[in-house]
C-alpha cells in the first residue's frame, strides 16, 4: 500500500502537471495586474482627486494591507479546512471588490475597496504555490514552482501596457482598468472549479480513501497523455510524519510555527520576505514616479516602465531553470547579488541609459530572487503546517510592502534618487545574509524527505 507522496513523486512532469501550472498562474497574473497597475492610476488619481502625498503613499499601500490580513487568514484556513476552498472564495473577493472600485468617487471609499480586494489577492497569493506544489515531484518542483510565480511578471507587463494605453485615453481611464483587472477572474473561477484537493492534505486530515483516488484520477490523467505505463512507486524509507496533530485549530498551527524545530527556519524566512517584499514593491510602485521626478515626461517613463517589467519575464524564468540545477538556496544568493549590485549602481548612475538598464537589471535580479523564494518557502515545511507557514511569511512581508511605498514618498525629497536605491541595497543585503547563513538546501528532496 502507496501513500499519496509515493505515488505522486513517481510521475512524470505531463499534460495534467502543465495545466495546473496554467491555471494556478493565471491567478498570480491577475494578482500582479491589480498590484501593478496602482503606479499607473495614481498620477490620474492625485489629479482627479487633490490627493496629497501622503494620501497617494496611503493608497499605494492600501492593498497590501489587505494582503497582510489575506495571507494570514488563508494560509491558517488552508491547512484547516483544504487548499482549493480558500483559494476559490480568495478569488471571488478579489473579483467583486476590484469591480466596484471602479466606481468609487473619493479617496476613502477607493481606499477601502482596495484594502478589501488585497484580502483576496494575499491569499490567493499565499496559498496557490504551496497547494500546487503538493501535486508535483521533487524533481521537477523546483522548475514548476519558480515557473509558476513567473506569471507574476505577465501580470506586471500587463499593467504596465494598460497604463500606457488606457490610462491617457480619458479621466476616467483607471476605471475601465479596474474592470479589465476583474471580468477575466470570473472566467478562471470556471476553470479552476474541476482541480482536485491536495491528496496530500487530506491524508493528513486523515482521508486516505478521498486521497486514493484523487491520486488514482491524477495517474489516470497522466498514463493517458504520456501514452506510456507508469513507474512503479518507491516505498519512501523515510516516510515522515508531522509532529504536530493535524487536527490542531488554525491558532494552533501558527504557534508550531515559532516551536523550537521550526524556529530558526521561521525567522530566516520571516526576515527574507520582509527584505525583500519592501524593495520589490518600493521598486515597482515608485519606478514611475521617480522616473518622472528625474525628469522623465510621463509617457516616457510609462514606456521605460514596460521594458522594466519585461525584464521580470527572463529573471523568473531563468531562476526557475537554475532552481532544479543549482538548488533553491544559491538561485535565491546569486540573483540577490545581481540585485544588489543593479540597486547599488542605480545609487550613483547619472546617464538616461544607465538608469534605465540599471533598472531593467535590478528587475531581473529581483523577479529571479522572489522565483526561488516562492519555491523555498512553500516546501520547507511539512504538509500539516506548509499553507499556515507560507501564509504567515507572506502575511509579514507585507510590513514591508505597506511600509515601503510611504518611506520611498517621504525618504525622495530628503536622499534623492540616488539615496533611494542606496537604501534598497542595504536593506537587500540583511535579506540575502539570513539565507546564505541559515537557509536550508531543499534541492532534489521529497517534501517528506526535507523535514528530516
Amino acid at each position: 500500500m502507496y501513500n499519496a507522496s509515493e505515488r505522486l513523486e513517481r510521475l512524470p512532469f505531463s499534460r495534467f502537471h502543465f495545466t495546473l501550472l496554467i491555471i494556478g498562474g493565471l491567478g498570480l497574473a491577475f494578482e500582479a495586474l491589480d498590484a501593478g497597475i496602482i503606479a499607473f492610476i495614481l498620477p490620474s488619481l492625485r489629479e482627479q482627486w487633490g490627493l496629497t502625498g501622503i494620501q497617494a503613499g496611503w493608497i499605494a499601500s492600501s492593498t497590501y494591507v489587505g494582503f497582510l490580513v489575506g495571507a494570514l487568514l488563508s494560509g491558517m484556513l488552508g491547512d484547516r479546512f483544504g487548499r482549493k476552498v480558500v483559494m476559490m472564495w480568495a478569488l471571488v473577493l478579489f473579483c467583486v471588490a476590484t469591480f466596484i472600485n471602479a466606481f468609487a468617487t473619493n479617496f476613502h471609499e477607493f481606499y477601502i475597496l482596495r484594502m478589501i480586494a488585497g484580502v483576496g489577492m494575499g491569499a490567493e497569493g499565499a496559498i496557490v504555490a504551496p497547494y500546487l506544489a503538493e501535486f508535483v515531484s521533487s524533481r521537477y518542483r523546483g522548475r514548476f514552482t519558480g515557473a509558476l510565480a513567473g506569471f507574476f511578471s505577465f501580470g506586471f507587463v500587463m499593467s504596465a501596457l494598460l497604463g500606457y494605453f488606457i490610462v491617457p485615453m480619458s479621466a476616467d481611464g483607471w476605471r475601465w482598468i479596474m474592470v479589465i483587472a476583474s471580468v477575466p477572474v470570473v472566467f478562471l473561477l470556471w476553470m479552476r472549479r474541476a482541480l482536485f484537493e491536495s491528496p496530500r492534505w487530506l491524508e493528513e486530515m486523515g482521508r486516505h480513501e478521498e486521497a486514493s483516488r484523487i491520486c488514482t484520477a491524477i495517474e489516470a490523467q497522466v498514463q493517458r497523455s504520456s501514452g506510456k505505463p507508469l513507474p512503479e512507486p518507491v516505498k519512501m524509507s523515510l516516510a515522515a510524519k508531522a509532529a504536530d496533530a493535524a487536527v490542531q485549530g488554525a491558532w494552533a498551527k501558527l504557534a508550531t510555527l515559532v516551536k523550537p524545530q521550526y524556529l530558526q527556519t521561521t525567522l530566516v524566512v520571516w526576515v527574507f520576505w520582509i527584505t525583500v517584499m519592501f524593495c520589490y514593491y518600493a521598486f515597482l510602485v515608485w519606478i514611475p514616479s521617480l522616473l518622472v521626478a528625474r525628469g522623465f515626461a510621463v509617457t516616457k517613463s510609462f514606456s521605460f516602465t514596460i521594458l522594466i517589467y519585461l525584464a521580470q519575464i527572463p529573471g523568473y524564468y531563468s531562476a526557475a531553470y537554475l532552481n532544479d540545477k543549482i538548488g533553491r538556496k544559491y538561485t535565491i544568493l546569486a540573483y540577490m547579488l545581481v540585485s544588489c549590485l543593479a540597486a547599488l549602481g542605480l545609487a550613483f548612475a547619472g546617464a538616461d541609459q544607465e538608469i534605465i538598464l540599471l533598472s531593467m537589471l535590478l528587475s531581473f535580479g529581483m523577479n529571479g530572487v522572489i522565483a526561488g523564494q516562492y519555491t523555498y518557502t512553500s516546501e520547507i515545511y511539512p504538509t500539516s503546517i506548509r499553507a499556515t507557514g507560507m501564509g504567515t511569511a507572506s502575511a509579514l512581508a507585507r510590513i514591508g510592502s505597506i511600509a515601503s511605498p510611504t518611506i520611498v514618498g517621504a525618504a525622495y525629497p530628503v536622499l534623492g534618487f540616488g539615496g533611494v536605491f542606496a537604501l534598497m541595497t542595504g536593506v537587500l543585503f540583511v535579506g540575502g545574509m539570513g539565507i546564505l547563513l541559515f537557509g536550508k538546501n531543499t534541492h532534489g528532496v521529497s517534501l517528506e524527505g526535507i523535514q528530516q
